[in-house]
């Protein structure tokens, strides 16, 4: 199942700056065949998706903020195109029941647009999604909520969910069948640490992922994303994503 693990490449974001092909080179030389996307960081799409084909690592979805899909749509189209991916995951951070409710309304709009050409259109948890609630109902139900024959995904980050006081496996099994993708980012066990000191390399904090795996390959979970904003090894961002890896792929072969 190693082709279900993927990169966020959000994780390498100065790296990718400073030489997008050579980071994709290092991913694929380490083991992964996946990754997602959230921005280009100063690269034409095309020469993305010249980098992608050279190394072969497939791009499973793509991120976009709320201006992105309300103001540049056609372009974020053209690139999941090029790119191969038809999933697109809010990851904007909300903040108040006022951007929340805008960033339903946008999701439905663009599920209205999209869903007819094939496209999954979701949304990425943090913390604040699980703190609150509109109408009875938490912040993350309310937003992926279905409406008519509209559909939004979960994608649930397994840290800010957590940091959020929800428990991210409890909450995931609501959503069998419903969740493509998932977010794996661990957390230390040093509870005094904050974000984003408190950020761990899978397999190496407090969170169990392999209850994740068990359940997610009995209910169509097709990746496992890592993403880590912070490394604080050595050999920076790159280590950290080795890591993750091994630890994933030991995990996966208790399955």
């Amino acid at each position: 199942m190693k082709h279900k693990f993927a990169v966020q490449l959000y994780s390498l974001r100065k790296e990718l700056t400073k030489d997008f092909p050579g980071v994709l080179k290092e991913l694929k030389k380490q083991g992964w065949e996946t990754v997602q996307i959230d921005g280009l960081r100063g690269y034409t799409a095309e020469e993305v998706a010249a980098a992608l084909k050279e190394t072969g690592l497939k791009a499973v979805s793509m991120h976009a903020n709320l201006d992105r899909l309300n103001n540049d749509l056609d372009n974020l189209i053209y690139e999941c195109l090029l790119f191969g991916t038809k999933d697109i995951f809010c990851s904007s951070e909300l903040t108040n029941e006022e951007e929340v409710i805008y960033a339903r309304n946008t999701l439905l709009n663009t599920a209205k647009k999209l869903n007819p050409l094939g496209f999954r259109i979701g949304h990425h948890n943090h913390d604040y999604e699980f703190r609150g609630s509109i109408n009875g109902e938490m912040i993350m139900d309310y937003i992926v909520k279905p409406e008519g024959n509209l559909f939004l995904y979960p994608e649930i980050d397994t840290y800010w969910a957590k940091v959020g006081g929800a428990d991210p496996f409890e909450y995931m099994k609501k959503f069998s069948g419903r969740i493509p993708m998932i977010h794996f980012k661990d957390m230390k066990s040093d509870l005094s640490l904050s974000y984003p000191e408190s950020l761990a390399e899978i397999g190496t904090g407090c969170i169990d992922f392999l209850p994740f795996l068990k359940w997610g390959e009995k209910n169509g979970i097709e990746s496992y994303i890592v993403e880590q904003d912070v490394s604080a090894l050595s050999g920076g961002m790159l280590e950290s994503m080795a890591v993750s890896l091994e630890n994933l792929i030991k995990l996966s072969e208790q399955l």
